[in-house]
């Protein structure tokens, strides 16, 4: 299972919405589960983004059908990133 990063923004509508923001998180956790990913943590946050969240996933298809599933339904803009242990880090420095 490869990790990933999640940044999110409310979109106007999500603003609109935030007081249904926890229940969408755990739409989202089983959203994720029924794809095959692992919503490992989950934070909202102050500053340039609203949400961070982690996850593992089996692929990086799975992680983008993900993301893209959640954008479509209109309360977030999302930037999925991979993200790397310090092992993982070690054998990719490994190859330079």
């Amino acid at each position: 299972m490869a990790t990933y990063v999640v940044l999110a923004n409310f979109t106007d509508q999500g603003i609109r919405n935030v007081n249904d923001s926890v229940k969408r998180l755990e739409a989202f956790r089983e959203m994720a589960k029924s794809k095959g990913i692992t919503v490992k943590d989950a934070y909202y946050t102050l500053g340039k983004y609203d949400v961070l969240v982690t996850l593992d996933a089996p692929d990086e298809m799975s992680a983008t059908a993900l993301s893209l599933a959640v954008a479509k339904l209109g309360n977030i803009r999302n930037q999925t990133m991979r993200a790397f242990t310090p092992a993982e880090m070690t054998t990719i420095l490994g190859k330079v």
